[in-house]
């Protein structure tokens, strides 16, 4: 059976010292369970962030990665400089990173090898634009993110990937995709894995919804037969709007 995972996306947003507050004052209110709990957050804060959660179970991810060890890469943050510090997860490929700074479908499937060859776990982002939307292609389109995203990876890598289902329209806009669209696209993309690994191999992979989830909606969205969890962006920045996500 699938574990529930939450993920905080904290974008570009606090400083360590911000970090450093946020953790101390969650770790007084979280309490474990059968969620898995991350927050991914700007590289600075990385190490702060390890150093407050050790010992509770909550996960750091870091919010991209370059698919090269290392090189002349200016700028750029290598999987090996992340597991060095402890990191356990990467998002790769969210939208923001697809339109603002030109990851594309290969880059994406490059940073996903690597990321699993480290032994840190991607949380891959794929998602529609409204005008896809509009024009009834949205199936079409985020089936192709997720066949390229997964291009050349074997079936026991494949199920540590969480896909993370974002429709463009619905981040940082307020605007939600109802609970049965949010399902109806996971089902299909669990679906286009299926094709590609098996049902069998496919009924293990965390599929996550993201966009605008708020403490308001996320028990509906979470009750979903083909959502097993969120990628949580504003909501996240405040320990007490979390961890209310985190118990959905």
């Amino acid at each position: 059976m699938r574990k529930p995972f939450i993920a905080g996306n904290w974008k570009m947003y606090k400083t360590a010292a911000e970090a450093e507050a946020f953790a101390e004052e969650f770790k007084k209110i979280y309490a474990p369970s059968d969620v898995r709990v991350a927050i991914a957050a700007p590289y600075t804060q990385l190490w702060t962030l390890r150093k407050a959660f050790e010992g509770t179970g909550i996960g750091v991810a870091a919010q991209n990665m370059h698919w090269e060890d290392q090189g002349a890469f200016t700028g750029e943050i290598s999987a090996p400089m992340l597991k060095e510090i402890g990191v356990d997860y990467c998002i790769i490929g969210h939208s923001e990173r697809r339109e603002y700074f030109a990851e594309t479908d290969e880059t994406v499937n490059k940073k996903v090898r690597k990321a699993l060859s480290c032994g840190i776990l991607p949380i891959l982002c794929c998602g529609e634009s409204l005008k896809t939307r509009d024009a009834g292609q949205e199936k079409e389109f985020v089936g192709a993110q997720i066949r390229a995203d997964f291009a050349g990876i074997e079936a026991e890598d494949a199920k540590k990937v969480t896909v993370a289902y974002e429709p463009i329209w619905a981040i940082g806009t307020g605007r939600t995709a109802s609970p049965q669209q949010a399902q109806d696209m996971c089902a299909y993309i669990r679906e286009v894995l299926t094709e590609l690994y098996g049902e069998d191999v496919s009924e293990e992979i965390t599929i996550q919804y993201g966009g605008s989830v708020k403490p308001a909606n996320a028990t509906e969205l979470m009750s979903q037969d083909d959502i097993d969890g969120a990628l949580v962006g504003g909501a996240s920045l405040k320990p007490a709007d979390f961890l209310e996500i985190v118990h959905f």
